[in-house]
């Protein structure tokens, strides 16, 4: 068994650091660690806010919190709020962490779906602490000191300023011994023996060599596709959403813990806050609204002062029909895209790092290895796909051509069964540890409107009031808990506030 001793990533950004990061903690000076990137090609940067799965990276690489929250001008985030999107005029949260305390062998949300079906429940935010804490613009971190206290269940991620993290990881990754090469790469020298990569040319005519190349090109897949031609599988029929509009404002009104998803006409926009300013874009579908109209909506909707003029983006929702070809893995967006509505880009690298150094190859290649990888990979993104084609789908909404496609559009089987579950008895079953629990399922299905005909039958084992008072305790607790945090922007003023 050879093992590997040098390993290209081509491309920088968040995708080429974050990994470049990774593998510099794990590998340490055993495996000579290259990164080529060009300060002349930009990256995409909108990708700044976060799932809680960041925080697991961040430990594992020995980051103090509060000095990245500094570094990247971040804010904390406990969820995300979701507007007009069942019905114009509805809004709900997708709040991250527990509802209630499960009782006996059910989920807590199925006593709370018995009564809330029999009209003597209020709505479930009143059991989650993340949820009402962001809607009174509250947060602290966990802190389990008081025991079985709501207060130990916080659950946080951050809004951050994507360039920022990559600049922070690049000073991270470079003191571990990372070198840095300044350039563009312009094509790749295949193998005629058995196609893998062996080196990648620059524009200045230099040949970098390597033995494993990971590819954070972004859209354009360099490797990935232009050179080993994997091919891309097209969800743009479930997704039709191919463009976005991204421009900076002004900081303006409170410093909310949560980012904003508001729906528009043929897609939707995002709000988020940071330290230093707030980050907007607008998220449309090219075949029901123009360039020019999606701009315009954009800047009538910002909360300050543009800082930038806005940058439009163009995507294809999908997949790479392989993410690891040959000797090379795709990290990021030459990986695929999937819009950023329920924030999982930045996680979508986190996870597929994580599966590399689980799978990490020698010089034999595996294909074994290979094809559980590529599985994993597969069934991470669709399940996430399936999530976010959920939001669009699952809508009363027929007041545009878009919202009428999407509502009566055909949906994947996987979907389909889901929603047939809940539909039945509220049951919501989550497949081999997908990324998004029952709960957040839950909020989604409930947030939305989709109609529930039952319960857990279990669920009525129990006296009413029994189950009432208990509901009633637990929402009483939550609230108190709420009223002794402090609010958001005080938080990070005494903790982690950016110089």
């Amino acid at each position: 068994m050879e093992t590997i001793k040098q390993v290209v990533i081509v491309g920088g950004g968040t995708a080429g650091w974050m990994t470049a990061a990774a593998l510099s903690r794990v590998l340490g000076d055993k495996v000579k660690l290259t990164l080529i990137e060009s300060d002349d090609i930009g990256t995409v940067g909108v990708g700044e806010s976060t799932i809680p799965m960041i925080k697991l990276f961040n430990t594992v690489l020995g980051i103090d919190e509060d000095e990245f929250m500094r570094a990247t001008q971040a804010t904390f985030k406990l969820g995300i709020e979701f507007n007009d999107w069942g019905r114009v005029g509805d809004s709900y949260m997708h709040g991250f962490g527990i509802f209630g305390q499960d009782l006996a062998t059910l989920p807590f949300y199925q006593y709370w779906l018995r009564l809330q079906q029999a009209g003597k429940a209020p709505d479930i935010e009143n059991y989650s602490i993340n949820r009402m804490a962001a809607k009174a613009g509250k947060f602290m971190r966990a802190d389990r000191s008081h025991g079985n206290s709501p207060l130990g269940d916080i659950v946080h991620a951050f809004h951050l300023d994507a360039g920022l993290y990559a600049r922070y990881l690049r000073q991270y990754s470079e003191a571990k011994g990372v070198r840095r090469i300044e350039g563009k790469v312009v094509d790749a020298l295949t193998r005629a023996s058995d196609g893998h990569v062996d080196a990648v040319r620059m524009e200045n005519g230099d040949l970098i060599g390597g033995e494993l190349f990971i590819d954070c090109s972004g859209f354009r897949g360099l490797l990935i596709e232009q050179a080993l031609h994997t091919g891309f599988e097209d969800w743009s029929h479930w997704l039709p959403c191919d463009r976005a509009w991204a421009v900076p404002c002004e900081l303006s009104g409170e410093l909310l813990p949560y980012t904003r998803a508001t729906a528009r006409p043929a897609g939707w926009q995002w709000r988020i806050g940071l330290q230093h300013r707030t980050g907007n874009g607008h998220v449309y579908s090219s075949k029901f609204m123009n360039d020019e109209a999606a701009r315009a909506l954009l800047m009538a909707n910002l909360d300050g002062r543009p800082l930038a003029e806005p940058k439009l983006l163009r995507f294809t929702a999908g997949k790479r029909k392989q993410v690891w070809n040959k000797n090379v893995v795709a990290v990021g967006l030459s990986s695929g895209f999937l819009e950023p509505l329920e924030s999982t880009s930045i996680h979508l690298i986190q996870s597929t790092i994580a599966r590399l150094i689980t799978f990490f190859p020698d010089r034999g290649f595996s294909a074994a290895d290979v094809a559980e990888f590529n599985r994993q990979c597969d069934f991470e993104v669709e399940r996430i796909r399936d999530f976010i084609i959920l939001h669009y789908h699952a809508t009363e909404r027929d007041d545009t051509p878009f919202w009428n496609y999407v509502r009566t559009m055909d949906i994947p089987d996987t979907l389909r069964a889901k929603m047939d579950l809940w539909r039945s008895r509220g049951r919501i079953v989550r497949n081999d540890n997908e990324l998004f629990a029952e709960v957040g399922w839950l909020q989604v299905l409930q947030g939305q409107r989709v109609p529930v005909e039952g319960h857990h039958p279990l669920a009525d084992l129990m006296e009413e009031k029994e189950v009432a008072d208990y509901l009633g305790d637990i929402a009483s607790v939550i609230g108190q808990c709420v009223n002794q945090m402090p609010s958001h922007a005080a938080y990070i003023k005494a903790r982690c506030a950016a110089k």
